[in-house]
């Protein structure tokens, strides 16, 4: 599973993930500290406190998250343009179709 994602509002995302480690009780001091420098720093980070992969999937039928890892990175995405082959990651480039 892939998904791309538009931000309109970075400092939008960054507040509310602010938001939600300020409500997180149980969180200690250097680790809310750590927390708030990182999803100030860098907007994917915010997303991540924000988005639960569990929470995505824990509701599809036969469906168990096994694994999850996060990563970003900025990119110009337009889905006309040929080059943004959704199955380009399912294709062995040794095949010959």
């Amino acid at each position: 599973m892939e998904l791309v994602l538009e931000v309109e509002d970075p400092d939008g995302i960054t507040k509310a993930a602010l938001r939600r480690i300020a409500d997180d009780g149980g969180m200690p001091a250097t680790e809310r500290a750590h927390a708030e420098g990182a999803v100030t720093e860098d907007t994917a980070e915010a997303l991540a406190y924000l988005v639960d992969p569990f929470d995505l999937v824990s509701q599809v039928p036969g469906v168990e998250l096994q694994q999850a890892s996060w990563s970003s990175e900025r990119i110009d995405y337009d889905p006309d343009s040929p080059e943004w082959d959704l199955d380009e990651d399912d294709v062995d480039d040794d095949s010959d179709g």
